[in-house]
């Protein structure tokens, strides 16, 4: 069966109503009845009712879903297996003339390739005792060795027969080092999103409530989170088969709302009228606990004016509390007023009445 989400051609957040309109188009158009020249309508028809099916049902779809999402990781793990292994040989080539020209075995090509020096494990291996040879300048070895090597068979192949072997011999050791320096996956990858809070619940420090996997988390929010902050969820991530389930890293985003989040401190604007502006007056703002606060506006007060109030932000890791930050808007009555606008002509132009 395809994707049952590009059979109904909606996205994979869609919801309820989203798909049964979906469902309901497609049926329209692909019923057999209006299609009777299309010999492929009812295929098209009962994909399109299997498709439904399976999304309007809220279990059926969150097992598939999971399976989509573990076939992905697996697609994906295998594919960076495969570019990291097709890197290592694109760096690593073997030169022709080795293969032909040279003495060298498998192993020794392998393990040059690797970065290690046959020379130098030729070397070390100089550089253990030799025995000593006997009398007649023959050196000795165990009873009954005989003392000349036995002919080595390549030297009877043909020429094409030996640079065959020897490729193959390359090829057989080149995927035994591979396999060896495999990194081993014992994790599956974590699974990343945002968390959406209110700022109610950072005020309260609630714990809110997240799905994940088709199951249901409780988050807790401690002091010190802020929008930004990320929260790792041990063993809350992907499951995969034979593997131990990822981590759950949750990236803290805060809904928007009468006030901004700005570290601990939060943001708020508050409008004045010009009279107020200019003479100053005294007036409540709703705080973040939805009690009121007192603001004092300074006289002589222009527009994007900042005014501070502690303890009214939220709580650091210490239990400290940031600023309430209110910033001023100057504003202006909702109809025209002729005084203040013979006073501004007369300031502009200059005349003083």
């Amino acid at each position: 069966m395809r994707d049952p989400y590009a059979v109904l051609g909606v996205k994979r957040d869609a919801g309820q109503e989203e798909i049964r309109a979906a469902w309901r188009t497609l049926a329209k158009t692909v019923h057999p009845d209006q299609n009777q020249d299309d010999p492929f309508a009812t295929i098209r028809f009962t994909e399109a009712g299997r498709a439904y099916d399976l999304l309007r049902d809220p279990e059926r779809r969150s097992r598939y879903d999971r399976a989509h999402r573990e076939a992905e990781i697996r697609r994906e793990m295998e594919l960076r297996r495969m570019e990291q292994m097709r890197r290592r040989q694109g760096d690593r080539k073997v030169q022709p003339e080795t293969v032909q020209g040279t003495t060298e075995s498998a192993e020794d090509v392998v393990s040059r390739i690797f970065g290690i020096d046959p020379r130098q494990q030729q070397a070390a291996s100089n550089a253990a005792p030799q025995p000593k040879p006997s009398a007649n300048g023959e050196r000795q070895g165990a009873p009954g060795a005989p003392a000349a090597s036995s002919p080595d068979n390549s030297e009877t192949l043909l020429p094409a027969a030996r640079r065959t072997t020897a490729a193959v011999d390359i090829l057989s050791a080149i995927v035994r080092r591979i396999r060896g320096l495999r990194p081993v996956v014992d994790k599956a990858p974590d699974l990343v999103c945002n968390l959406v809070v209110t700022l109610e619940d950072l005020m309260k420090q609630s714990r809110v409530t997240l799905e994940i996997n088709g199951e249901t988390l409780k988050v807790p929010l401690a002091a010190g989170t802020t929008d930004g902050t990320v929260i790792r969820l041990k063993d809350q991530g992907h499951r995969i088969n034979d593997l131990k389930r990822g981590d759950a890293v949750l990236t803290v985003r805060v809904a928007p709302g009468p006030f901004r989040v700005d570290g601990f401190d939060l943001r708020m604007t508050l409008p004045v009228t010009i009279e107020n502006a200019v003479l100053g007056c005294e007036t409540t703002v709703t705080g973040p606990n939805g009690d009121d606060v007192p603001v004092v506006v300074p006289a002589w007060s222009s527009s994007d004016h900042i005014i501070l109030i502690d303890d009214q932000g939220l709580a650091d890791e210490e239990g400290k509390r940031g600023k309430l930050v209110v910033e001023l808007r100057l504003l202006l009555w909702d109809r025209p007023d002729d005084k203040m606008i013979d006073l501004m002509r007369s300031l502009r132009e200059g005349l003083y009445l």
